[in-house]
Formats: structure tokens, C-alpha cells, sequence
């Protein structure tokens, strides 16, 4: 064999070899990728089910279950009410279904909340074996501090659906609001003088160590100058010990 026919030999070895190479990388890859997706299963519909039912259904799918919470539902006492992921998802194996759980009808009257105070509201509500929803509140001039204002669902209601009622709290009148003033390079005496009337406290002075700036000059402020601040603001200043 000449050295021309022995290059043509070697080059188609190693044009094989490399055939064989890369159709073993793919069927491997393709193996790989039914592997993966054959820990996958679809989430089964578990609504309405009681809890044993949906767990020996999710057990045959090689999943679990975690009960996250429970609620008032005219559904049986231990059925799924809701579940996530939802129905038809595909999931991994070994993924929980995270659940809510029926307790069973009740027939709550909600009790008068408005014009009550927020601690007020929650322990009526759990006289009456209802929790407090969704509490939302806002400065409303004029209006009266810590007071109920709205409720859902409205006072005498029959509650068979859920334990939770919502409440819309006023904070009372927005505090009155001041810019903070720039005091870095002022003494800590003018700077007191000046927070104090804008009706403004100091809360923290920090000691720092800086040579050739006098004692007692402020070198640092939170928050920083311009910026809307109110009597309740905790004012920071940094001073030169």
C-alpha cells in the first residue's frame, strides 16, 4: 500500500469512526430526553375529591400532596376545593399538589364591624368563628383614626362560602409632610435648630472621625436633603467627633 492509498485508508477510518461517534452522542441525547420526559406526568383534576381519594390518585402518578390551607365551601368536609398546580400541568414525579381544603358549610351572620376599631373588628370576628380577609386602610382627611369604614360582606349577611371578611381601615388625617433641609456643613446645634422647626426630631447622631473639619459639623444626613419626610421620620445625622 502506497502512502496515497494508505492517507485514502486512514482518512475513511476516521470519517467512520466519527459517523459511529456522533450516532452514538444522538441516541444517547434521545435516550436522555425520554428519560427526562418519562418523569414527567400530566396533574390530575383533583377538585371536588375528598383528601384519602386525591392521594391514592396522586400516589399512582408518583406525586404528593401538602394541605396548605382549609375553608368554609358547601363541599363535603375534606374535599379539594382548589389545588395548584392545575389540572392537565405537566409535572415532575415526586412534585406535590398543593391543596385547599374544604371544612364544610357554616352559616355565619357576619357581625357589624363599621365604625369599630381594626382590633376591635378582629375579635368579633372571632367570636363569630370568622377571620379577617384582606385589610387595606389609607389617610382620609379628616377621618377617624383606626376605624373600620367598609366591610365585605356587609353586616347580617349568611356566610357559607368562606371565614374571611375584608375591611377598608382609615389611618385618620395624613400626617402633615415637610422637605427635609440640607444640613451637611452645619454645626449640630444649627442643625437642631432647624430640624426643630420644621417640626422634625433626631433620632440617631453618629460620632465619625475626619481630620482638619471642626467638631460637631455634619458630614452626613438621612434622609438626604429634598426628600418629603413627616414628625414620625427618623432623622440620622453623621458628626465630627
Amino acid at each position: 500500500m502506497n502512502f496515497r492509498d494508505r492517507m485514502h485508508w486512514i482518512f475513511r477510518m476516521s470519517l467512520l469512526a466519527f459517523v459511529l461517534a456522533s450516532v452514538t452522542f444522538l441516541s444517547a441525547l434521545t435516550a436522555m430526553r425520554f428519560a427526562i420526559q418519562g418523569r414527567e406526568v400530566e396533574m390530575p383534576d383533583l377538585v371536588g375529591m375528598r383528601a384519602t381519594q386525591a392521594k391514592l390518585v396522586l400516589q399512582g402518578r408518583k406525586l404528593g400532596m401538602r394541605v396548605e390551607d382549609r375553608t368554609f365551601n358547601p363541599l363535603p368536609v375534606d374535599s379539594v376545593v382548589r389545588q395548584s398546580p392545575s389540572p392537565n400541568t405537566r409535572v415532575k414525579t415526586g412534585q406535590d399538589a398543593h391543596v385547599v381544603l374544604s371544612s364544610g358549610p357554616q352559616n355565619s351572620t357576619i357581625p357589624q364591624l363599621e365604625n369599630t376599631s381594626l382590633r376591635t373588628a378582629r375579635i368579633e370576628l372571632l367570636r363569630n368563628g370568622l377571620q379577617a380577609g384582606e385589610v387595606s386602610s389609607a389617610y382620609l382627611p379628616n377621618g377617624p383614626a383606626d376605624t373600620v369604614l367598609v366591610q365585605n360582606p356587609s353586616a347580617g349577611t349568611v356566610s357559607n362560602t368562606g371565614p374571611h371578611v375584608d375591611m377598608f381601615v382609615s389611618l385618620g388625617s395624613s400626617p402633615t409632610a415637610y422637605v427635609m433641609p440640607a444640613l451637611s456643613g452645619v454645626s449640630l446645634v444649627e442643625a437642631e435648630s432647624r430640624l426643630r422647626a420644621a417640626g422634625l426630631k433626631i433620632a440617631k447622631i453618629t460620632p465619625v472621625a475626619i481630620l482638619n473639619i471642626p467638631a460637631g459639623t455634619i458630614v452626613g444626613q438621612s434622609p438626604p436633603r429634598g426628600q418629603r419626610v413627616d414628625a414620625n421620620s427618623a432623622i440620622e445625622l453623621q458628626t465630627v467627633e
